[in-house]
């Protein structure tokens, strides 16, 4: 069966430079220096894009990020946690904004 995403795309990302290769140069340069050791490790990093992943519902990124957390030593109840911390985030800036609907009843009830 034929889904929107096909798991064989992930696998082409390296090819987003056929269309335009100077950009996609300068993606790949920032996108690798972004994941280099530094005030972070390379294992945190993975952490923090596999539940990013999840917040804007990436399929491929999650596949990614699954796989590269693991071969960085991440266990199931890591990641899982990891994706909770997104869902509590995403969760609470929706409900962040309730303020603006209640700010709004208020001011048409007066």
């Amino acid at each position: 069966m034929k889904t929107y995403y096909d798991p064989e795309d992930l696998k082409k990302f390296g090819k987003i430079g056929e269309f335009q290769k100077s950009m996609a140069d300068k993606f790949f340069a920032y996108y690798g220096e972004v994941f280099q050791e530094g005030a972070l490790t390379a294992r945190e990093k993975s952490l923090i894009a596999l539940a990013v992943a999840h917040a804007i519902q990436c399929p491929y990124c999650i596949d990614a990020y699954t796989v590269d957390g693991m071969e960085k030593g991440c266990d199931e109840e890591q990641m899982m946690e990891a994706v909770h911390v997104a869902a509590a985030i995403r969760a609470g800036a929706s409900l962040v904004h309730s303020t603006q609907m209640m700010n709004k009843v208020k001011e048409i009830s007066m």
